[in-house]
């Protein structure tokens, strides 16, 4: 079946998320129902629902203690946050200027559920009491959910539900929201390799898919803006915005105090991970929370950049 598969969509020969969103080309005519019919299914997901091969158990070290701690806190927020993308770009489906954009906003919605569930069904994996998991969620990351994700929504709702604005929804996905996240995604399937295969591939699976979605999500503004470029001006205007909603939220916090938590776990657990690099040249046991962290910000300026110059918007920098 790989044969029929799209390299970006295969499982094991696509490329990072990083080296993918920067650097793949794809449109919504090459991503439509059809493609994602034939490459998901097969060449992403193998028929593993969960995420990851049925037979990848969670180590006990994952069920207990600071790396439980950081994991639970991690997944709970992302799958609220993807249950809101979902939710949010189901306004942009109706709003797609042809067949192929409405196809592939229509994927991408079943992306981000399908997201939202595997980090939920992982949070059961680890020891959630399955009866107890919405409460569970709202204890570990209810906070960062008001304080980051609720401001976050009403500034994507109001662009895309109450304006009905498509380009601006594509761009408030793109760029404020998914391209900022998606360094940090990069960022737990590397540090979850060793420690927790089935979160790493989890996150592997996710990572291919948001490829697929910022890349797509730029070649639609870039050619929006080819078509209508007297929309630019107000275009520049929401992402400034939007850029000064990001740099008021607690994210870094946020962020520094899962690290913080998956540090004393790994410091605990060092012989586990043993001498795996998390990126060459650099023993994941040598990093530190504020490396791990000012590494995946970096990835998140630079892929910003590359992709607000490639859809024409480079002013917003």
């Amino acid at each position: 079946m790989s044969g029929s598969v799209p390299r970006e969509a295969d499982r094991d020969r696509a490329p990072g998320l990083l080296d993918g969103a920067m650097g793949l080309e794809l449109t919504p005519r090459e991503a439509n129902l059809r493609y994602w019919l034939a490459a998901v299914p097969h060449g992403t997901l193998r028929g593993w629902l969960d995420g990851h091969p049925p037979d990848v158990a969670v180590p006990d070290l994952m069920r207990r203690g600071p790396l439980y701690d950081a994991i639970t806190r991690e997944y709970a927020f992302r799958a609220v946050a993807e249950e809101k993308a979902a939710r949010a770009l189901s306004y942009l489906v109706p709003l797609a200027p042809d067949t192929d954009t409405m196809e592939f906003y229509a994927t991408q919605v079943l992306d981000e559920a399908r997201h939202a569930m595997v980090f939920r069904n992982h949070l059961v994996t680890l020891g959630v009491p399955a009866e107890r998991l919405r409460p569970v969620i709202d204890e570990v990351a209810g906070g960062d959910v008001r304080s980051i994700l609720l401001p976050l929504e009403e500034f994507a709702l109001d662009v895309m539900r109450d304006r009905a604005d498509f380009l601006g929804g594509v761009v408030v996905m793109t760029v404020i929201l998914e391209g900022a996240l998606a360094p940090a995604a990069e960022l737990s399937e590397r540090k979850w390799r060793p420690l927790d295969p089935a979160a790493a591939d989890i996150d592997r699976g996710a990572g291919i898919d948001e490829i697929r979605h910022l890349t797509v999500g730029a070649a639609v503004a870039r050619q929006y803006l080819l078509e209508h470029p007297e929309r630019k001006p107000d275009v520049l205007d929401l992402i400034r915005r939007g850029m000064r909603l990001w740099a008021r939220l607690p994210v870094r916090d946020m962020v520094a105090r899962r690290e913080e938590l998956f540090q004393r776990g790994l410091e605990r657990h060092a012989e586990v991970v043993g001498d795996y690099e998390i990126w060459p040249g650099r023993r994941l046991v040598d990093t530190t929370p504020e490396e791990r962290q000012g590494r995946a910000e970096g990835w998140s300026a630079e892929m910003k950049e590359i992709r607000l110059k490639y859809m024409g918007l480079e002013e917003a920098l």
